[in-house]
C-alpha cells in the first residue's frame, strides 16, 4: 500500500477524514485518528510529498547549506554537528525537519544553492561559510525564500544573520600576548574568501596599532581548516630562520595539527611558541591545555533556528524579533598561551 485512497478505502472512511487524521488537526475523533494511525503504520502507507507539498504551498524542510570535503572538513565536523541539533530542537516543535545540503568543495557553491532553489526542495535555508561579497544572499532574496545566514557579508540585503565574535577574540588574544610580552604575532588566515577572516584580521591590526605594533605580512598563515592544514602551518612556522613568538587562529580544527607540528620539530607550545585558538572536542587531550575560546554551539543552533522562523510567514508571529547577532565566546585559560 501507498496511497491515502488505499488507505481510506482499507479504512472505509473518507480521504479527507484520513489526511486530517495524519497532519494531526483536532477537529478529528481521537478514536479515529488511533484507528487511522495504527492502519497506516501496519498497512506501509507513504504519503506523497511532492502532492502534499503542493496542496499546503510548502515542503515543511528547511535546508542548512555548507561545504564539505577533505580539505574542509579534514576527519570530522563536530561543530556543525552540535549546530544542527541546536536547530532540530526548535524546528520539532513544529514538525520542521532538517536537510544538510552538502556543497562539494569541488563545487561552485553559487550553482549548487541555484540548482537546489529550481527544484523547490526546501521552505527556507540556513546559509553558513559567508564570503566577503556573497552572491547566494541576492539569489535567494530575488527567489523570495526565507534565510539567515551564520557569519555576516559585504553583501546586505537585509537578511537576519547570527555571527560568532571574531573582533572580540581578536581582541582578547592580541592584548591577552600583547601583555605577555609578545611583539612578533602570527595569524592563520582561513581558507578561501570567509569573511570572517577578513573581520579577525582587521581586528588584530587594530589592536596591535594601538600598542605600536604591526602584523607583519610574513606573519599571516594561509591554511585549509583542518587537521592537515595546522600541521602544514606549523612546518612553515619551524622552517624560517625567524619566526613568531606567538600565533592565534580561528578555526578550531587547526589546533591538532598545528600541536602535532610543532612536536616533531621539537617547538613547545606554551614554552617555545605562545598559542591561541579555538575549543573543540578534539583539543580537550592536548598537552599543554590549549588556551582557546569556547561556545555553546547547541545554544547557537537554537538561535540560528529562531532567526530564521522569525522571516517566514507562518511563523512570524511567534518569533516577531528578526536579529542581527554577534555570538560571544568565552576565553577559557590553558598553559599553550
Amino acid at each position: 500500500m501507498k496511497g491515502i485512497r488505499q488507505l481510506a478505502e482499507h479504512l472505509d472512511i473518507s480521504i479527507g477524514t484520513v489526511s486530517r487524521a495524519l497532519n494531526g488537526k483536532t477537529d478529528v475523533n481521537p478514536r479515529t485518528r488511533q484507528r487511522v494511525l495504527e492502519a497506516a503504520e501496519k498497512l506501509g502507507y507513504v504519503a506523497n510529498q511532492s502532492g502534499r507539498s503542493l496542496r499546503k504551498g510548502s515542503t515543511g524542510v528547511i535546508g542548512f547549506m555548507m561545504q564539505t570535503g577533505p580539505e574542509i572538513t579534514g576527519q570530522g565536523d563536530t561543530f556543525f554537528m552540535s549546530v544542527f541539533d541546536g536547530v532540530q530542537t526548535v524546528l520539532a516543535r513544529h514538525n520542521l525537519d532538517l536537510v544538510a545540503l552538502l556543497c562539494s568543495s569541488s563545487e561552485d557553491p553559487d550553482a549548487y544553492l541555484q540548482r537546489t532553489v529550481a527544484r523547490g526542495f526546501a521552505d527556507a535555508i540556513i546559509l553558513s561559510a559567508t564570503r566577503r561579497n556573497d552572491a547566494r544572499f541576492e539569489l535567494l532574496d530575488r527567489q523570495n525564500i526565507p534565510f539567515i545566514s551564520l557569519g555576516r557579508s559585504l553583501t546586505d540585503v537585509g537578511q537576519p544573520w547570527i555571527d560568532l565574535d571574531f573582533e572580540g577574540m581578536a581582541e582578547t588574544a592580541m592584548e591577552r600576548l600583547i601583555n605577555a610580552g609578545h611583539t612578533d604575532i602570527g595569524v592563520v588566515w582561513p581558507h578561501g574568501d570567509l569573511n570572517l577572516g577578513y573581520i579577525f584580521i582587521e581586528r588584530c591590526r587594530e589592536v596591535l596599532a594601538r600598542h605600536n605594533l604591526t602584523l607583519r605580512d610574513e606573519y599571516i598563515f594561509r591554511a585549509r581548516p583542518n587537521e592537515a592544514g595546522g600541521y602544514a602551518v606549523a612546518q612553515e612556522i619551524a622552517a624560517r630562520p625567524t619566526r613568531p613568538t606567538a600565533i592565534t587562529l580561528v578555526n578550531e580544527t587547526l589546533v591538532t595539527g598545528l600541536y602535532k607540528g610543532f612536536e616533531e620539530a621539537g617547538i613547545k607550545p606554551g614554552k617555545d611558541i605562545a598559542i591561541i585558538g579555538r575549543h573543540s572536542p578534539h583539543t580537550q587531550f592536548l598537552s599543554p591545555a590549549l588556551t582557546g575560546f569556547s561556545l555553546s554551539l547547541h545554544d547557537l543552533g537554537i538561535s540560528l533556528a529562531e532567526g530564521l522562523l522569525s522571516v517566514m510567514p507562518a511563523y512570524k508571529d511567534i518569533y516577531p524579533a528578526t536579529y542581527r547577532r554577534v555570538w560571544p565566546m568565552a576565553l577559557i585559560e590553558g598553559e599553550s598561551g
